[in-house]
């Protein structure tokens, strides 16, 4: 364990904004983590867990405990002849451990591939991509209450699942530090190929051509054609949330803007894509201040280099402005803005 006081946050945000933090603590286990409890009250003491800081933006600086998740570990807890059960610990890198999942032709999580970030954020967030959410392969975690020290099992009913959510991102938001998680994956996998892209990248192949692993190709090749690289161009990914409406509210929207991708969802809920809307109020490629949205991709919104955290802030709050006035659509960020 690590202990840092008045310490820099540049390196510890993909962003690169600067911030510092009163404390910065590394957690390389249970046992450090539970030696930090003895000093720390979660309900006194403002915290923030991170693991690679790719979902989060400073404003200010942080006048409390950063707790920087370093728990790593991949165990095989169980294998039949149709899946293995893998418990990952919760500050192995995401991006890593779904290229290990490939390796070994295992499939669930290979439209998630390169998507940024550790291993432990994955259930809080919920992450999705190219349709498929982590939670269809989801199985429990194991996660230790900050108050009690006291650790517990979350099963998958429990973790309370939504878009881009969970009850770690609700009812019980900043209570527990999740150690590690254990995820299902298929010998004999079903892929998904729904999103278009990727059905059009695998148009015309034989069924022996389009395994696990090049699905899992096509979609870093997606990524990379559309999202900046975090190491060269500052950015949280995706920066908004796409909205999701009601069947009554899209029939107005659909008459007035004929053109408007969407994506049927549950209970007749319709979702639509965020950066389709950033760019029809005219902000892909633009500049605010020292703060810009990706040129490539309206959801994404950068740091090519100077921009502060209020600067970033700024520019998002001003096309959540233009979005509402143009389509009555209020936009949610999917960064933790702090």
């Amino acid at each position: 364990m690590q202990f840092l006081d008045h310490i820099s946050l540049k390196k510890y945000n993909t962003f690169g904004v600067e911030a510092k933090a009163r404390y910065l603590v590394t957690i390389s286990d249970y046992d450090e983590l539970k030696s930090l409890l003895t000093n720390f009250d979660p309900d006194k003491d403002k915290h923030l867990i991170i693991g690679g800081g790719s979902n989060l933006l400073f404003t200010k600086d942080f006048d409390g405990w950063i707790l920087l998740n370093e728990i790593k570990g991949i165990v095989f807890t169980e294998e039949t002849d149709n899946h293995v059960l893998i418990k990952v610990g919760s500050g192995e890198n995401w991006s890593d451990f779904v290229d290990f999942t490939v390796a070994k032709g295992w499939g669930g999580l290979e439209n998630l591939s390169l998507i940024p970030g550790t291993v432990g954020a994955a259930p809080v967030q919920n992450i999705g991509a190219y349709g498929v959410e982590q939670k269809e392969a989801f199985v429990s975690l194991e996660a230790c209450n900050l108050k009690t020290g006291k650790v517990r099992i979350f099963n998958y009913p429990e973790c309370d699942f939504g878009y881009r959510n969970s009850i770690f991102k609700a009812a019980e938001k900043g209570k527990w530090f999740v150690l590690d998680v254990t995820y299902r994956l298929q010998k004999t996998p079903e892929l998904h190929l729904s999103y278009a892209p990727l059905r059009n990248a695998f148009a015309g192949k034989k069924a022996e051509q389009i395994t696990v692993s090049a699905v899992s190709e096509a979609v870093k090749k997606i990524r990379r054609s559309k999202l900046p690289d975090q190491a060269t161009l500052g950015n949280a990914g995706s920066f908004f949330k796409n909205p999701v409406v009601g069947r009554e509210k899209f029939s107005r929207l659909k008459q007035q803007f004929p053109e408007m991708p969407f994506y049927p969802q549950e209970n007749r809920n319709i979702k639509i894509p965020a950066g389709w809307l950033i760019e029809q109020a005219g902000w892909k490629g633009r500049q605010l201040g020292n703060a810009a949205v990706y040129h490539e991709q309206a959801l994404v919104i950068v740091n090519p280099g100077k921009a502060t955290g209020q600067e970033i802030l700024k520019l998002a709050e001003t096309i959540q402005q233009d979005v509402y006035r143009q389509f009555g659509i209020e936009l949610e960020p999917e960064v933790l803005i702090l």
